[in-house]
């Protein structure tokens, strides 16, 4: 069974980081849907240059974040 193991990850470091998830969007620049229906694993494999984004915003490492 896939979990959404990115997207529990990205929600507990966004909010460590006390940034909505609008916020967020904004900080990362990826576009708000694209990051909910991330956290919420709907998109389970976002691409590379999105998620490079994520994890540049959050201050981690790609491998970190998966």
């Amino acid at each position: 069974m896939e979990s959404n193991q990115l997207g529990q990850k990205l929600k507990k470091l966004r909010n460590k980081l006390g940034l909505s998830q609008d916020d967020f969007a904004r900080k990362a620049d990826v576009p708000y849907t694209t990051l909910t229906k991330i956290e919420t694993g709907v998109i389970k494999k976002p691409s590379v240059f999105v998620v490079s984004k994520i994890a540049k915003a959050l201050g981690v490492s790609i491998e970190n974040l998966l």
